[in-house]
């Protein structure tokens, strides 16, 4: 059984979930919007919304015929600010700054 910060640490791992997050991290945007902002398909936005959703990183609301998403702002934010932080302070010529490889 994994442990609820691996599960946590995996889901923010995801390239298209991490964009997600920090253009949230900005102001709040409907599906439509974020779609655009990122450069991805509505399917693939969607389902990373729904994982985003389940681990309550991200919430959403109705307006009318939009659904608008927004940031976890009491974890969500802190958790963002302590990794940019450790980023800039650590990872200056290191494996964090090496780009993955996508297999």
């Amino acid at each position: 059984m994994k442990c609820p910060s691996y599960t946590l640490f995996s889901v923010v791992s995801n390239e298209t979930r991490w964009k997600l997050i920090k253009k949230l991290y900005k102001s709040e945007m409907t599906v439509s919007d974020l779609c655009t902002a990122i450069d991805e398909e509505q399917s693939k936005v969607s389902h990373s919304l729904k994982v985003l959703l389940d681990c309550n990183l991200v919430f959403s609301r109705r307006e009318g015929k939009h659904i608008v998403y927004s940031l976890n702002k009491k974890t969500t934010r802190m958790l963002i600010k302590v990794i940019n932080q450790h980023t800039k302070e650590y990872c200056k010529n290191r494996c964090c700054k090496k780009e993955v490889k996508k297999k």
